[in-house]
């Protein structure tokens, strides 16, 4: 035990955020879930419960266009709650798709929504369902633990393990950090499964991260250059793979990474991590557990918002972090190695992997796999091709999926059933490089509207891009509904966060490989302000920029913006 947790037992819970107690006081995470959710008076539960639930994978939500009618109705508004899986590396069996689909049916709003987490999230999962929800999803040998919360999150890593030997490593080595920073209190299975409580033991629940467990979330990414799909400097701890002649010889590792802010607080601002040295394959497990502890002794328990591991790192310094590190794993980190990312895009169409097995990349607009009325028949098209389909389907961090290992004589069938299902027709590369949270209804933390209206305004820009000669570019567009940058808004070359409904902060400079914060270029600004600015950035781009030159290098370029070069300038006046 460290002594900073040690000491942690006798600080005052006065002086630290009101979750810190009510960790160390929830007998691992139980708290009274029991008997919130056997509570059938209203479909909602406590505001304690309502924090555990997330260390469980689920968030508690409401339909925010209703709240008004249910409220002059006197109505307690619809709750329901936001279920996340725990699917690192992204991958699902043909099996295990229709069953989360079928679960997606009975107990949820009939879709599934991929997130840029790599897996699926469901909405509209009612409190009287939740239970039968998680059994089936256990049922198919998937769980939701440690999808949310103070805890490690779902482990990340550059998609489909059957493009080559490399690519099937680090998605083992996603699942291997995945279970080593699983928490083991069985309360899941004790309050959602139905498992028998075990006497004894209780000491033993958690020997990584103590009854304290962390200060905010933690987020692992695992890369294979030159593809920076996941966009790896933007999570707390990465790893991006060494490969020489088709072997992994290690990785380098990054700490500090982080996407979320608040809007008029300086202090808040999103980092890209540091590379603080290289490790071998086989040390990448201790390395894991090793940052991990050194955030949950040293990070901020008094205020959230300067919880999460990038202002650790920014409070005591890069050297400092390594040096505790190193601490732990008795041995000194290696000189980084040198590597290139050239993109943070997806593939799409057909392509083989090393094998000769075919994979096709398939774009989903913000993730929503749906049917809608004469377009997309996303849900129904998946359902019909996993029913055909030997291989397995691999979900991508930019919320689009992949069809894995498709033989020679099954790549007709496939194209047939993507053809009947319009899942294809006429995709711009502008809409294939953009990305949006949800947002309204149901995240309880938007201002404005992301997922429900990027695609009008991908629509009205992709006119422009036409009318310029720019229709083949692929600039990197998301979009977000508050500062917390779920769609890592903040790395983009076009970015857009909400600031109240129908008007957002035009953000403006990052670039295609994920390297670099954009910043600030137009605050609070409504859509017909929105297009007066790109259309007049985006003629300048055509007439002036250089050969290969992205968009988000050109605005810097010309002056329009200026670099950020750290996190902690994100908020700097213009030069």
């Amino acid at each position: 035990m460290s002594d900073i947790i040690a000491k942690l037992r006798d600080t005052s819970f006065d002086d630290l955020h009101p979750n810190e107690r009510l960790k160390v006081e929830s007998d691992y995470l139980r708290g009274k879930l029991m008997e919130d959710m056997a509570d059938r008076a209203t479909g909602a539960i406590s505001e304690d419960a309502t924090q555990l639930t997330k260390f469980h994978g689920f968030y508690q939500q409401d339909d925010r266009d209703l709240r008004s009618e249910r409220r002059h109705q006197k109505l307690e508004p619809l709750y329901s709650f936001m279920v996340r899986l725990r699917l690192p590396g992204g991958l699902v069996t043909p099996e295990q798709w229709l069953t989360l689909d079928d679960v997606a049916r009975r107990y949820a709003n009939g879709t599934l929504r991929i997130t840029t987490r790599q897996t699926f999230q469901y909405h509209g999962v009612f409190k009287e369902n939740l239970r039968s929800h998680l059994q089936a999803v256990n049922q198919a040998m998937i769980d939701t633990i440690a999808a949310c919360g103070d805890v490690n999150r779902n482990v990340i890593c550059t998609a489909n393990p059957y493009r080559s030997r490399a690519h099937r490593e680090v998605y083992d080595l996603a699942h291997a950090i995945s279970t080593r920073l699983l928490p083991r209190t069985r309360a899941y299975h004790e309050i959602f499964l139905g498992e028998e409580r075990v006497a004894g033991g209780e000491e033993e629940q958690e020997p990584l991260y103590t009854r304290h467990y962390l200060p905010r979330k933690f987020k692992v990414a695992i890369a294979i250059p030159p593809e920076n799909d996941v966009d790896l400097f933007a999570h707390d701890l990465g790893f991006i793979a060494h490969v020489e002649a088709g072997e992994i010889q290690g990785y380098n590792v990054c700490i500090g990474g982080g996407m979320g802010m608040t809007h008029g607080e300086p202090s808040t601002f999103p980092r890209l991590s540091d590379v603080i040295g290289f490790c071998r394959p086989d040390q990448v497990l201790d390395v894991a557990e090793a940052v991990l502890k050194v955030q949950r002794d040293n990070g901020d328990r008094h205020d959230r918002k300067h919880a999460r591991l990038k202002y650790t790192v920014e409070n005591y310094g890069v050297d400092w972090f390594r040096t505790k590190v190193e601490r732990h794993l008795g041995s000194a980190l290696k000189a980084a190695r040198d590597f290139h990312f050239d993109g943070n895009g997806d593939r799409y169409g057909w392509y083989q992997g090393e094998d000769g097995a075919w994979h096709y990349g398939l774009f989903v607009q913000n993730g929503r796999l749906a049917d809608t009325k004469g377009g997309m028949q996303l849900l129904s098209g998946m359902r019909e091709i996993t029913k055909v389909h030997a291989g397995d389907i691999v979900l991508t961090t930019n919320q689009n999926l992949i069809i894995t290992n498709v033989s020679a004589d099954k790549r007709h069938e496939i194209e047939a059933l993507l053809d009947r299902y319009c899942m294809t027709r006429n995709i711009s590369p502008l809409r294939k490089a953009s990305m949006a949270c949800v947002a309204f209804p149901t995240c309880g933390l938007a201002m404005a509207e992301s997922e429900r209206y990027l695609p009008s305004l991908i629509d009205k820009l992709e006119d422009v891009m036409h009318e310029v000669g720019l229709e083949q570019d692929a600039i990197n567009v998301r979009m977000t509904g508050c500062p917390n940058g779920c769609a890592r808004p903040y790395l983009a070359e076009i970015g857009f966060v909400g600031k109240a409904l129908g008007r957002y902060n035009l953000y403006l400079g990052g670039n295609p490989s994920g390297e670099r914060l954009n910043r600030l270029y137009k605050e609070n600004i409504d859509e017909p302000t929105i297009m007066n600015e790109l259309t007049t950035l985006l003629q300048r781009y055509a007439e002036e920029r250089n050969p290969g030159e992205p968009f988000g290098d050109f605005v810097i370029r010309a002056g329009v913006i200026a670099e950020t070069t750290a996190g902690r300038h994100f908020h700097d006046a213009p030069a």
